[in-house]
């Protein structure tokens, strides 16, 4: 019985596989990238927007505005875009902004009417 177990003990090492960590593992550092350019932020805002279209999120019209302003801005210490879009064909006034949020890197983090 023991030679079973000892047998059924090692066969199974054999074929589990090791649990390493490799070279590729992240322990969630923030890694410094590189900052987008302004043209890069501005089109990922739109990118953000399209998908934000598609999923109902905001109304279709949308789609077809542009970015009326860009800049980076400093919020506790951690440096971000914001880019302004303007859509005229909203109604509510307090609707009529929608601010992108992205990270200094280009990458879309939020957006809202508010600005905040």
């Amino acid at each position: 019985m023991k030679i079973l177990a000892t047998t059924l003990i090692l066969s199974s090492l054999f074929f589990c596989a090791p649990v390493t960590a490799g070279s590729g593992h992240d322990h969630g550092h923030s890694h410094a990238q590189a900052p987008a350019s302004k043209e890069t932020a501005e089109k990922n805002a739109e990118k953000a927007i399209a998908s934000l279209v598609v999923t109902g999120k905001i109304d279709k019209t949308w789609e077809s505005v542009t970015a009326s302003s860009s800049e980076k801005k400093d919020y506790s210490g951690r440096s971000e875009w914001i880019v302004i879009f303007i859509n005229e064909k909203i109604t509510d006034p307090a609707k009529k902004k929608l601010y992108v949020f992205l990270t200094l890197g280009g990458e879309y983090i939020a957006a809202n009417h508010t600005g905040n």
